[in-house]
């Protein structure tokens, strides 16, 4: 019996020393990762502040360029202009024109998405938080008459008349 106490304890010890070696291990291969991520975000970071300089740079030599021709201020105007056109052209390529809703589309996306596979209207929202009722959409915004709450839609006045 005194022998399987003492496997025991050894098995014991065997367990935590295996565990600790582990843990730096890891703790080890973590540090080297975060060491190389540091070292890739740095660069990147000075990659992006020299690109911007090397932009300005480039903008300048446009503007005087075109100041040789032109007054100072229309060069300056036409070189933001296209500076403009470029970061816009940036954007689209970066948003497609298919992944931006319109008002219109946004509608139809949301009606779309709240209809069952059989053609009906689902009971409830699209997130799964029960069978609450959805309340049915307004007609016209509120406030700008035909709906509920203005004169010719439930026959109240939305101005009270005084006696004097």
């Amino acid at each position: 019996m005194d022998r399987l106490d003492h496997l025991e304890h050894l098995d014991k010890h065997l367990v935590d020393e295996l565990a600790q070696v582990a843990r730096e291990t890891i703790r080890d291969e973590l540090r080297e990762q975060t060491r190389k991520q540091r070292r890739t975000a740095m660069l990147y970071a000075a990659s992006g502040a020299t690109a911007l300089y090397a932009g300005a740079a480039v903008a300048l030599a446009l503007g005087l360029a075109l100041a040789i021709g032109l007054p100072d201020w229309a060069a300056a105007l036409i070189t933001a202009v296209i500076l403009a056109a470029v970061a816009y052209a940036l954007r689209s390529a970066a948003h497609p024109a298919g992944s931006r809703p319109t008002p219109g589309r946004a509608t139809e996306s949301a009606a779309e998405r709240d209809r069952a596979p059989g053609g009906t209207a689902s009971a409830g929202p699209s997130g799964g938080l029960g069978d609450a009722p959805v309340p049915p959409m307004p007609t016209a915004p509120p406030g700008t008459g035909g709906g509920p709450g203005t004169a010719g839609g439930d026959g109240i006045d939305p101005e009270p008349h005084h006696r004097a």
